[in-house]
């Protein structure tokens, strides 16, 4: 027992040596994604400092980020941001449900597919815009109208994914459920939903890119607050800051709403051997 302590002592010092650079590059690999909007921006910076361009049409980040912070002081920030976020979060929530309910029965059930999917194939060549006239004639310029416009936006990725991603799973697999005589219950959870959820996080994460693109469309109808709202605003009078103020922080808003269904989706997808796991991305 006592000359096992020093071997002991010695493999734990490795090991201890190795965690420290592997949490410190799991901190480091984020900002990676820093990196590049932060060289354009002082990039950018730099040549209207420097005389190259006078920054009117364009302006500098300094002159952005102090347009956010007047907007920030005076509460017209997290008043834009709440009415915006509460619209993408409930079209999200309505869009994941029908496209998921609707991809769902269109993968599984060939006759349904046949019926629902031609016509949801045409619905979804209708460019945003077109469906503003509709829904304000049906529902009016309040919230209603803007959150069903949203909600069509997120609608189809979602029913896309999930349909694609039922009809793409390995028949093999399937025959080898039936043959432990699964139930059906155990197949959909044993088998099918481990086959499509990769495809379905994939689905969710673009729809919500697509969730955030048609809030604009939808704060063009008649609203009085939002981050669309303020682009609009800032085009009418003539604010270039606040218009690339309110990109910005719809950029930051987008990623960190993206970050968190990763997130959410990590501790279900670990039993995935992909290709990013084996290279430590």
């Amino acid at each position: 027992m006592i000359s096992d302590a020093p071997v002991l002592q010695q493999t734990s010092e490795p090991a201890e040596s190795a965690a420290a650079p592997s949490r410190l590059s799991r901190y480091a690999r984020p900002l990676l994604g820093v990196l590049l909007p932060l060289i354009l921006a002082l990039g950018w910076e730099f040549i209207v400092w420097s005389g190259w361009s006078n920054g009117r049409l364009v302006p500098p980040p300094s002159r952005v980020f102090a347009t956010i912070a007047d907007l920030a002081r005076s509460g017209e920030l997290l008043r834009h941001i709440g009415a915006t976020v509460w619209r993408v979060g409930l079209g999200f929530g309505f869009g994941v449900i029908a496209g998921t309910l609707l991809g769902a029965v269109s993968g599984y059930w060939s006759l349904a597919r046949r019926l629902l999917d031609p016509t949801v194939q045409a619905l979804r060549a209708i460019p945003s815009l077109a469906w503003v006239p509709l829904f304000i004639l049906w529902l009016g310029i309040f919230e209603t109208s803007k959150i069903a416009l949203i909600a069509v936006g997120v609608f189809f990725p979602i029913y896309l994914g999930v349909m694609g991603a039922i009809l793409s799973v390995d028949r093999k697999i399937v025959e080898v459920g039936r043959t432990f005589r699964l139930s059906g219950v155990a197949m959909i959870r044993r088998i099918l939903l481990p086959a499509v959820l990769p495809a379905y996080v994939v689905s969710l994460r673009v729809g919500l890119g697509l969730g955030w693109m048609f809030v604009v469309a939808a704060e063009l109808i008649g609203a009085s607050e939002g981050l669309g709202y303020l682009l609009l605003d800032g085009q009418q009078l003539g604010k270039p800051a606040q218009i690339l103020a309110a990109i910005v922080i719809f950029a930051i808003l987008g990623k960190f709403t993206d970050w968190l269904i990763e997130v959410a989706a990590a501790p279900f997808m670990r039993w995935q051997d992909a290709f990013s796991r084996a290279r430590g991305a």
